[in-house]
């Protein structure tokens, strides 16, 4: 899952959105860096990722891809999530999806002013919040954009743009697993 599942699921489960982002910019402890609030999303964070990657449907889905790509699929299957949740939104929440982002950002902001926060986390959260990148999940044409974006950060992420093709080539497939998939990580993580 990625950003926007990560911040539903936090909703869900009442807690904490930004320890929830911070889920992915985080190493070690939380317990000693954040407010027991913070830290708990965090926790729930880790949580979802590790539930999800070790579910049976995602590791044959990761079969879907060739050997040079496989080792990048978990990044490309949590921005195809993010995609097929924005898509079905209303079958999981009653509040359209930009004010659910607004309202995600009013939070985050409120309690990001009582945290210390780590400076990559900052500067990918105000690139995300400024460019709508969470209601853009809606259109399939924006993760593709979004995984050649983040292949072009380094030479060793270079072969994630190349996960896309699997993803449009088996999207139906892969959509129906997320209709099982997603219920059985909100069931879950609430009982996390």
């Amino acid at each position: 899952m990625n950003y926007l599942a990560h911040l539903h699921i936090a909703q869900h489960c009442q807690s904490s959105l930004l320890g929830n982002l911070l889920g992915d910019f985080v190493k070690g402890n939380p317990d000693t860096q954040f407010s027991q609030h913070v830290s708990q999303g965090v926790r729930l964070h880790r949580f979802v990722d590790s539930y999800t990657d070790s579910h049976g449907s995602v590791i044959e889905a990761r079969q879907l891809f060739d050997n040079g790509t496989r080792r990048f699929s978990g990044i490309a299957l949590d921005m195809f999530w993010d995609h097929c949740l924005a898509k079905r939104w209303y079958e999981f929440h009653s509040q359209p999806l930009e004010q659910f982002c607004n309202a995600a950002l009013e939070q985050v902001m409120n309690d990001e002013q009582q945290q210390q926060l780590p400076e990559r986390f900052v500067t990918v959260t105000q690139a995300m919040w400024q460019g709508q990148w969470l209601s853009s999940y809606q259109h399939i044409e924006n993760i593709e954009f979004a995984l050649q974006r983040m292949s072009n950060r380094s030479a060793r992420m270079a072969r994630l743009a190349d996960c896309f093709p699997y993803l449009e080539r088996n999207y139906h497939q892969l959509d129906e697993l997320f209709t099982s998939l997603y219920p059985q990580i909100l069931t879950a993580s609430k009982s996390f």
